[in-house]
């Protein structure tokens, strides 16, 4: 089996450029502390949370934005690869440890999220040797889901009683089932993406790596 040089010339380079998707990217991890504070600042009171849950929903909009003037202009770069995701995670991240401190979640589903999360962020820095591991089609729906399920969450609508429970809890154990099995998605993929790397002996794109879905694997995997 190959191996990988450790020329830095072989690395693939994180390095930013000024251009509107990374620039969307920067506005959504500095909406984050803004997002924490208007919602901790009045977490039961109905008009700051409607003013919390704005300030998430713009924050995560951009998030749709950067993705589509990247791809339509040509403007993907590694940085955005990566700190896209990052951007993504410490929103979410923060939206999740939010309602566990008001009690609004239990403790245990936002560990496991969050251990989810960052844990797959920590071994895309590992395998960047091998490649740049994007946010695939998976990650991205389980993005849009979680972001819908905090959104009803964070609106606080108690006055709706059952009618705004029921669909809320749906949403967010839709969003944690999804988080679970695209992480282990994510794993597969990097395994692929490292046995493709020290095949070819230099850091590989992974959109170029044979792809198989997740659940195909399994099954052929316990035939």
């Amino acid at each position: 089996m190959g191996k990988i040089s450790d020329q830095n010339e072989s690395r693939p380079k994180l390095g930013f450029k000024w251009n509107v998707p990374n620039i969307l990217t920067l506005l959504r991890i500095a909406l984050v502390p803004v997002f924490l504070i208007v919602f901790l600042a009045h977490p039961h009171d109905q008009v700051w949370r409607f003013w919390a849950t704005v300030v998430f929903a713009v924050a995560i909009l951009t998030d749709l934005f950067d993705g589509k003037i990247a791809r339509k202009y040509n403007l993907i770069t590694n940085f955005g690869k990566i700190w896209d995701s990052i951007a993504d995670k410490a929103l979410t991240g923060v939206g999740f440890i939010v309602l566990s401190i008001v009690g609004e979640l239990p403790w245990w589903m936002t560990v496991i999220i969050l251990l989810r999360e960052w844990g797959i962020t920590a071994m895309r820095f590992v395998i960047l040797k091998y490649g740049v591991m994007a946010a695939n089609r998976g990650g991205k729906l389980k993005t849009v889901i979680q972001s819908v399920a905090l959104i009803m969450f964070l609106i606080w609508l108690p006055a709706l009683g059952a009618w705004w429970c029921a669909p809320k809890w749906i949403a967010m154990w839709i969003a944690f089932l999804l988080t679970v099995y695209t992480g282990a998605e994510y794993i597969f993929e990097a395994a692929r993406l490292r046995k493709a790397a020290l095949k070819a002996g230099h850091p590989v794109d992974i959109s170029t790596v044979e792809q198989e879905p997740f659940i195909k694997r399994i099954f052929k995997g316990n035939k």
